[in-house]
């Protein structure tokens, strides 16, 4: 009995009509959503004017689906009247409240790229920045409405580039343009980062946020060094906050690339000793010497370089000063001993008791011209001697 009971139940819940599955559709700038079944449409009015009074009413109703779908039906109807901007806005507006931001951003843009001359442009730009920093910063989003996900900062990256684009001379263009470097150091793209904050430098350079650019420059080329013994990092993020430094004096962040200065020459100056007591051990006491040097250089007084200063002293006693020295210094010490003894020599003979001075040299014009003159006219040339015969020989 009670199986009979239970078969009867199932086929009569069966035979029950299901209800008519949510359409799905897509829509260009928005994305792909999920339309009310049938019968629960949003009611279609006959002007523009009425169907935005309706879209609104189910707004102030609380009731998000149909507002959304009477907004859209509006701009699918009359794309051109005058309330067709304050419809879009409005779609891009719910989206972002009822938290899919991606078909937010995308709504935003669409007000962005068809009304430039909207009152709301401002706002669509800063909307969409907005959202572009909530994905940047990895917050978990919903597609759809549905499934919870952790967005890229590749799809960060890629809503900033949409604002520079569309938006290249707006107040919040300087701002994204800096983020896209933000997001591709995220992805771990270095060069590419390093170029977009550049950019900033290049497109925007009045503006605060180019102080933060030049800075992060600097700091990526500050972390490569860390992980790297080419020394070409170092320099380069010496570089970048020397320049930051020097343009930015007022920069909040100044303390903190001084710093980063000061650690940069400790750890050159570490790796110089190090590379001094590698020669030392070597007996390669030269060398040793030039970066015992550079410690003394780039660290004066800090223990590194009064390590570096009594081993050149003990050096110096140990195989003498000359030894030292390189070839070039070697070179010139000689070429100065030797003008020493030069000008000590006339000193010398200036001092003996029978110095009478330096000879004395008559001038051409004053001294008597001995030498023989070539004769070049008629009256200077004589008759050609006659030469006699040699006499006959005994």
């Amino acid at each position: 009995m009670r199986k009979t009971f239970v078969i009867a139940l199932l086929a009569a819940h069966l035979a029950a009509p299901l209800p008519a599955p949510a359409a799905v559709t897509y829509r260009a700038g928005e994305g792909w959503s999920a339309e009310p079944p049938e019968g629960e449409a949003a009611a279609r009015a006959k002007s523009a004017a009425d169907q935005m009074l309706k879209s609104e009413e189910y707004e102030r109703a609380g009731d998000t689906k149909k507002a959304l779908d009477s907004y859209r039906y509006l701009l699918k109807k009359w794309p051109r009247t005058q309330v067709a901007p304050r419809a879009q806005l409005k779609i891009a507006t719910l989206s972002e409240k009822t938290g899919d931001l991606n078909r937010a951003f995308d709504a935003y843009g669409q007000y962005i790229s068809k009304y430039q001359h909207g009152d709301d442009f401002d706002l669509a730009v800063e909307s969409q920045f907005r959202i572009a920093r909530l994905f940047l910063d990895g917050r978990k989003q919903k597609m759809l409405g549905l499934v919870p996900i952790t967005v890229a900062p590749s799809r960060a990256q890629e809503m900033f580039e949409q604002i520079v684009k569309n938006a290249p001379f707006s107040k919040i263009a300087p701002q994204a343009q800096f983020n896209i470097g933000r997001a591709l150091e995220k992805q771990g793209k270095t060069p590419e980062a390093i170029a977009a904050y550049q950019a900033v430098l290049i497109k925007y350079p009045g503006d605060p946020v180019a102080a933060d650019a030049q800075y992060q420059i600097g700091y990526i080329h500050f972390q490569d060094s860390r992980s790297s013994a080419d020394r070409s990092s170092a320099n380069k993020a010496r570089e970048a906050f020397d320049d930051f430094a020097t343009k930015y004096p007022e920069s909040e962040k100044i303390a903190q690339a001084k710093d980063n200065l000061k650690l940069l020459s400790g750890r050159e100056s570490r790796g110089n000793l190090d590379i001094a007591k590698f020669y030392d051990k070597q007996k390669n006491y030269r060398a040793a010497c030039i970066y015992y040097s550079d410690v003394l250089k780039l660290q004066p007084g800090t223990p590194d370089a009064e390590t570096a200063q009594k081993r050149i002293d003990e050096l110096k006693n140990l195989v003498g000063e000359d030894a030292l020295r390189s070839a070039p210094e070697r070179a010139e010490t000689g070429k100065r001993a030797s003008e020493h003894r030069r000008l000590q020599a006339k000193v010398d003979a200036a001092s003996r008791p029978d110095y009478v001075g330096p000879p004395v040299v008559v001038p051409d014009e004053v001294a008597p011209d001995k030498s023989p003159k070539l004769r070049t006219t008629p009256g200077e040339i004589g008759p050609v001697p006659a030469v006699e015969p040699p006499l006959p020989k005994q």
